[in-house]
């Protein structure tokens, strides 16, 4: 996906997460993340929000810590988080294209990373705000929840603090069965961090399927697996060890 259908998604992304966390209220519980309420979602965003446009807007290239997240309340955080999301934005599009600062996943430049990332995690986020509403919540594109895929399972999970890790060699295959032919990935699990190729490599033990929009909620553990075939212990030791 381009850097700019990234930036849209963001920024669609945040302005619905601040106004379903202010239809829920500071005190709703969020469901997907046991004790947590919304008031701590928006903490966590905005503070997130604030971290990732500095490293852009001041070219940062090397890692830095996250401010503390302030004690604000109510409208007061609503309107904090609804800043944050706004300057992340307009630094995003006003930053250069080959902008030099530090990024944590592998991308073809550090602008593309951030964009990529902020609106998987605004995304996400938005899913908890409505999970404290109840119902069911707002669909999520197949390209961008492919997208996303791509990026837990060949970025996150390929980093040496992942989790999901097997005894003996295993292999899980992931499949979005709505966003074309190449929305597959096998995923080969072993005691080392988890390497994930694009394609059918072999065969899978296990599989999992569906809509890329529920695969992409699944693999977050903000869903349940749509479709499981195969050993189902590979799809459950995803849903038990891949936090991140």
């Amino acid at each position: 996906m381009k850097i700019s259908e990234h930036l849209e998604i963001l920024d669609a992304e945040g302005k619905l997460l601040a106004r379903t966390a202010e239809a829920a209220g500071p005190d709703a519980k969020v469901a997907n993340c046991p004790g947590w309420a919304v008031r701590d979602l928006l903490r966590h965003t905005g503070t997130v929000h604030r971290w990732a446009a500095a490293f852009v807007a001041e070219g940062h290239i090397a890692p830095r810590p996250m401010d503390e997240p302030p004690e604000l309340d109510g409208a007061a955080l609503v309107g904090w988080y609804r800043q944050a999301h706004a300057d992340l934005v307009a630094t995003l599009r006003a930053a250069s294209p080959d902008v030099r600062c530090w990024a944590f996943l592998p991308a073809p430049s550090p602008l593309g990373f951030w964009a990529r990332r902020q609106a998987n995690e605004t995304t996400i986020h938005r899913v908890d705000a409505e999970s404290a509403l109840g119902g069911a919540s707002s669909p999520i594109g197949a390209e961008f929840a492919a997208d996303g895929i791509d990026e837990l399972l060949r970025g996150f999970h390929a980093r040496s603090r992942s989790r999901v890790r097997t005894q003996e060699p295993r292999v899980l295959r992931v499949r979005a069965t709505d966003a074309g032919t190449d929305a597959v990935w096998t995923v080969h699990l072993s005691q080392e961090p988890p390497v994930t190729e694009r394609g059918e490599d072999g065969r899978a033990e296990c599989e999992v399927s569906g809509p890329a929009e529920l695969v992409y909620l699944a693999l977050w553990n903000r869903a349940p697996f749509p479709h499981v075939s195969g050993d189902t212990a590979l799809s459950a030791l995803w849903s038990e060890m891949s936090g991140v």
